[in-house]
């Protein structure tokens, strides 16, 4: 018998708890910082950067030029958010900021809840819980409470990959198509959906899991199409890309800035020393993942994510938000705090909690760029 609705939201409950805990933490010190520094915090949540983008699109549409304006093309922002924002803000009272920053906050516990319950399933409730804490408490975590597509790309991702584990292949292939619509590193789900549905039918070959690989990289594959189409190139998505610098170079272009910010910065900016940590933090857990033998979706997304990120030759500050979703990153810690005592655990947990609201709270009132 299937378990019942409310007795696994009953099971979820203390991470979801332990989630919220964190987060208003890391809202209360953004709160007081702001409030000290005389910046008010509402547009800074709901209408900054690239929050301000999305709302563009949903009021006024994508571009139909490619134009020649570097970082200008809204095109480089996928729909589903910009859409979803849209349509719930023409049947509910309040501005589009509003929505959208509600939706993000609503998506934030439906992405927590799937978190844990990845954790869950393959190493129990502690494990669930910590890993969903630990995400909370990720350096960057108050981009999931703004007007931003983390929180919904990483709850795609999350019950994506649960129903992978579970060979729920329908159900991984559209939540993996959904993402793909949502963020351009949907791809990089669709890669761990479709190799693990596919490598699934060695042993039993079954129609499922055929659709679900199929399914898993549509959105992404429709989005770019249509890009094409509305540019009238076949390469138009990877031409407005490019106006971002966001094409593959292998790293050379990560590698190259590293170099500056240490070798040749008198005084690098603490943020982006940072944002190089949690990249550096990434690779190494990563490995890590791989030594413990991780399921074979965590790692193969985790590992194109990576890829990603880290090949990319775009902008460099944004790096440690686009990792947010990799929370499977996180499970070698997840696994190690659990293995501590009571007292040390709390310890780290609240280390890292208060950590990650300084962090926060400087990339959003002391950073002077996008977060």
């Amino acid at each position: 018998m299937a378990p019942r609705p409310a007795g696994v939201l009953r099971h979820a409950a203390p991470a979801l708890a332990a989630y919220t805990a964190v987060r208003l933490t890391g809202l209360a010190v953004l709160w007081l910082w702001a409030h000290a520094e005389g910046v008010g915090v509402w547009e800074t949540v709901a209408s900054d950067w690239d929050a301000n983008w999305y709302l563009g699109i949903a009021d006024q549409g994508y571009a139909r030029e490619l134009g020649t304006r570097y970082d200008a093309n809204n095109l480089a922002f996928f729909p589903l958010y910009p859409v979803l924002v849209k349509a719930v803000a023409a049947f509910t009272p309040g501005t589009r900021a509003t929505v959208g920053l509600l939706l993000a906050v609503a998506s934030s516990f439906v992405a927590a809840w799937g978190v844990f319950a990845v954790g869950d399933r393959l190493y129990g409730r502690r494990v669930g819980v910590l890993l969903t804490v630990l995400w909370g408490a990720f350096p960057v975590a108050a981009v999931q409470w703004m007007g931003y597509t983390e929180s919904l790309f990483t709850a795609f991702v999350a019950w994506s990959l649960y129903a992978t584990l579970r060979g729920d292949w329908l159900w991984a292939g559209a939540l993996a198509a959904l993402s793909g619509l949502t963020r351009p590193t949907g791809i990089a789900l669709a890669a761990a959906v479709s190799l693990t549905a596919l490598l699934s039918l060695r042993s039993r070959l079954g129609w499922r899991a055929v659709a679900g690989a199929l399914l898993a990289p549509l959105g992404w594959l429709l989005y770019v199409g249509w890009v094409g189409l509305r540019l009238g190139r076949w390469d138009g998505y990877f031409a407005v890309q490019e106006l971002w610098h966001n094409q593959l170079d292998g790293g050379v272009e990560t590698l190259r800035f590293m170099r500056a910010l240490f070798l040749y910065d008198s005084t690098p900016e603490l943020f982006l020393v940072m944002v190089t940590l949690v990249m550096a933090a990434a690779v190494v857990l990563f490995a890590v993942c791989l030594g413990q033998r991780h399921p074979l979706p965590l790692l193969v997304f985790g590992g194109v994510l990576l890829v990603i990120v880290l090949g990319s030759g775009g902008v460099y500050f944004p790096r440690a938000r686009f990792l947010l979703p990799g929370f499977p990153l996180l499970l070698p810690l997840a696994l190690y705090v659990a293995g501590l005592a009571r007292h040390r655990a709390a310890l780290v947990i609240g280390l890292a909690v208060l950590g990650s609201a300084y962090c926060s709270g400087y990339m959003l009132l002391v950073w002077p760029s996008a977060p």
